[in-house]
């Protein structure tokens, strides 16, 4: 397994199927996915949600390739789970900013209905757009002024 990360709104992980030779990887499947750019999140008027589907801001967009010759071969219609759950914390905030935060993510797979992100949507081998949203919602209070930085992580599995 190899990640990797972006200080924005998602991260990126290459996962394969099986530990060990590229050979059984290749049989088994790998699933890629690559940051097409980090989202941005932007604050409501009231200052106590920041989300990325609000006017200003903007979802993150990953491409996910899933692929096995197992499921090729098989013609099986659910090989793989794409999901990207809401984030426990900020990454960064200033402080005070992480208090009282509940954190909802969802996403679209090429450009359908968006789903919670904790849901698992089911995959076959192909490339796929992704749009990652996530909301900050502040219990009580507002924001504090600074910057923030929360990251999804996009599963296929």
């Amino acid at each position: 397994m190899r990640r990797c990360s972006l200080a924005g709104l998602v991260s990126c992980m290459t996962l394969q199927a099986a530990l060990g030779p590229q050979a059984q990887a290749a049989i088994i499947g790998t699933c890629t996915i690559t940051v097409v750019n980090a989202g941005t999140m932007t604050t409501n008027g009231a200052l106590n949600v920041l989300a990325s589907n609000q006017a200003g801001g903007n979802a993150a967009v990953v491409t996910v390739e899933p692929d096995s010759l197992v499921c090729s071969i098989l013609n099986l219609l659910d090989c793989y789970g794409l999901s990207a759950p809401p984030p426990a914390a900020f990454l960064s905030a200033p402080a005070g900013g992480g208090d009282s935060v509940t954190y909802a993510s969802s996403y679209a797979v090429d450009g359908g209905a968006p789903v919670s992100g904790a849901v698992v949507t089911r995959l076959v081998n192909g490339t796929y757009t992704v749009a990652v949203d996530l909301t900050a919602s502040r219990a009580a209070g507002t924001f504090p002024a600074g910057s923030y930085q929360a990251q999804v992580l996009v599963r296929c599995e």
